[in-house]
């Protein structure tokens, strides 16, 4: 058996980084919060979102205590990165930065801003597990949380609250083709062979068209009529396993009251064979957040829950 997990850890700095917390205090019982719920997972590899500095993800790791690796990608332009936790070593490891050849630079602001890349990017590890080589992948996709000109959480009006909630739809579903583009490439048309994972926050839920890109070639789903029917489009495909994950777990983030699964991980047709087992974890109840996510600076644990994915290695 074989264990792989993604977890947003919502804002790991140490004390007295900017978006850390206040105190040695608040940042301990952060840390005992996170490596509980690990402990309880039991994770061969863990990926991992909102990390800041690489100290705070090593801090994190011993409390968890044994034997861990760690990786991490550069940080976006608040500090925080994708990385990943493993305690088999990894054979090759990489950035992903790119948006697929052909797509043009993207709008971001009022000003005229374009970018062509991911703004956080992406990483892949390759690692061994059960003696299969496994590829996994961990990206962060643009929040559906807003932010406006100057920081604020809140738009002066409903026009610029319509027209930055687009750009940030136009980034998000960019940065979903930029990943998709990569995992193609690792994939080589050969999934029925080639062990591929993407995990991670891909900031929205299952049938949003974002999410929907990362899947590759349509028409196998998990629980339509063509999921148990070869097809010539498996070699390529992604399945997204949260049809898996029962009912009453199917959810990694609580907004307004509301339970949303928008953290997925989703596999090439060589690990679909050998999923034993999907589900959500969590110390407790998932806290509700609002639109300002600096409310929870202090509060323990993540405002996420991990999504855990046992595989008969």
């Amino acid at each position: 058996m074989a264990t792989i997990g993604t977890w947003n850890l919502e804002n790991l700095f140490r004390p007295g980084e900017d978006g850390g917390p206040s105190g040695e205090t608040e940042y301990d019982a952060k840390l005992d919060t996170l490596a509980a719920t690990i402990e309880s997972m039991d994770p061969d590899v863990l990926m991992v979102q909102e990390v800041g500095t690489p100290e705070a993800l090593d801090d994190l790791a011993e409390r968890v205590g044994g034997r861990w690796y760690t990786e991490l990608a550069e940080p976006d332009g608040r500090g925080i990165r994708v990385g990943a936790m493993f305690r088999p070593a990894a054979g090759a490891i990489e950035q992903i930065t790119d948006f697929p050849d052909g797509l043009r630079p993207i709008q971001v602001d009022d000003s005229g801003t374009r970018v062509g890349s991911l703004g956080r990017a992406g990483l892949h590890v390759r690692v061994r597990l059960g003696g299969e080589t496994v590829d996994i992948v961990t990206a962060h996709l643009k929040s559906k949380l807003l932010t406006f000109p100057g920081g604020r959480f809140n738009p002066r009006d409903e026009d610029e609250r319509a027209r930055y909630a687009n750009y940030a739809l136009h980034r998000r579903a960019a940065e979903a083709a930029g990943v998709r583009a990569y995992v193609t490439a690792l994939l080589e048309g050969e999934g029925q062979e080639r062990a591929v994972v993407v995990a991670g926050d891909l900031n929205d839920e299952v049938q949003a068209a974002t999410t929907q890109i990362l899947l590759g070639p349509p028409g196998s789903e998990i629980g339509t009529g063509g999921h148990d029917r070869p097809d010539a489009g498996d070699g390529m495909r992604l399945w997204n396993l949260a049809p898996l994950i029962p009912t009453e777990h199917r959810y990694s983030r609580v907004y307004r009251g509301r339970r949303e699964l928008i953290d997925h991980v989703l596999v090439s047709h060589a690990v679909l064979d050998v999923v034993e087992e999907v589900t959500t974890a969590g110390p407790g109840e998932t806290p509700s957040i609002t639109d300002t996510p600096t409310e929870r600076q202090d509060e323990p644990g993540s405002d996420h829950r991990p999504v855990v994915v046992t595989l008969e290695l």
